[in-house]
């Protein structure tokens, strides 16, 4: 399943809807943004050789990742439910997160509700 983490202007990212970013606002910061692009569309390959292909209006990966292509990692960013849905991000795409976040005037939160790039 994994841990995802959450960009999100809500006090607690399950009511996302409730202080939503905008698709929209979205969409333009990822534009604006040289080191992302939109893909809309993620496909990878299972270790028994299945192919699983995932959809999203919202699917931006962020290309300056220095992860991306190792071991099928790419670094997605996935706009859903009014906030921005990173699954098991490391080090590097947290540091990321947290200046989308900034630039969204919004915060990154975990799972278990603990947040990120807070002082």
């Amino acid at each position: 399943m994994g841990y995802q983490l959450h960009i999100t202007r809500a006090e607690e990212w399950r009511n996302s809807k409730s202080k939503p970013i905008l698709l929209d606002e979205w969409v333009a910061f990822v534009s604006s943004d040289s080191e992302m692009r939109f893909d809309q569309c993620a496909t990878a390959t299972t270790p028994v050789g299945n192919t699983l292909q995932y959809q999203s209006e919202g699917l931006a990966v962020w290309d300056s990742y220095s992860g991306n292509g190792k071991n099928g990692n790419f670094a997605w960013f996935d706009f859903q439910n009014g906030e921005v849905v990173v699954k098991n991000p490391d080090e590097e795409i947290v540091a990321k997160m947290c200046r989308v976040a900034q630039a969204l005037n919004a915060r990154v939160q975990g799972d278990d509700g603990e947040f990120y790039g807070e002082a």
